[in-house]
């Protein structure tokens, strides 16, 4: 059955999934690449990246299973781009330069309308018709896999608010960003029915992994 997961969430210890003033020369915000210190350090990271070596312990096997078995994306338009209101940039394709990660068709979630973008194997499809509607045509290109949902924040707070998600993985960095996109404010996970499944921790960061009862 296709599961709807979060992987590799990247949290600071006061709860921020992205610090304040994005900008296109500053996608995650102040400071915000500070909590994926765990991440970039993981050979699964680096290679996704064009770079060799980095490590091999318990950070880049929660970073690899994070990859495995999904047939498509969710993200939110920030996630895409730097861009806000109708879109101005023909030439931007995101921010992965030639060829993005993914692999697989992605759904972007916005409020204006574009046609859907093929670069580098990878098909971005841009959805005006909310969550639920990015849900259906995601499951529907995954074929029996699972669904990976990116950033940011708020498409992340949005899945969880409607109970949409079967699993979610946090990783707990020990950073402070003081400001931001907070991403627990407001949510009850226990009535939402998420438990709390697998807990790892090591020298970079607290893994949690969640489940939808």
């Amino acid at each position: 059955m296709t599961r709807l997961r979060i992987e590799s969430f990247a949290v600071s210890l006061d709860g921020y999934g992205a610090g304040p003033e994005q900008s296109r020369d500053n996608p995650m915000g102040r400071n915000g690449m500070s909590l994926h210190g765990w991440a970039f350090a993981t050979r699964t990271f680096r290679k996704m990246f064009g770079h060799e070596g980095g490590s091999t312990g318990e950070d880049d096997r929660i970073a690899k299973r994070g990859f495995e078995s999904i047939g498509a994306w969710i993200m939110g338009r920030n996630m895409f781009t730097h861009e806000r209101g109708d879109w101005f940039d023909p030439d931007w394709k995101g921010w992965w330069g030639d060829e993005p990660p993914y692999h697989c068709d992605v759904y972007v979630l916005t409020h204006h309308p574009r046609p859907a973008l093929e670069h580098g194997g990878t098909t971005f499809h841009f959805v005006t018709d909310g969550i639920r509607d990015a849900l259906d045509r995601a499951r529907e290109s995954a074929k029996g896999k699972d669904i990976r949902l990116g950033g940011g924040t708020k498409t992340l707070r949005a899945y969880l608010s409607a109970g949409l998600v079967d699993e979610a993985h946090f990783a707990i960095s020990p950073v402070l960003l003081g400001r931001g996109e907070a991403v627990w404010t407001g949510l009850d996970l226990p009535g939402l029915g998420y438990t709390i499944k697998e807990t790892t921790v090591t020298d970079l960061a607290t893994h949690i992994r969640l489940q939808r009862e």
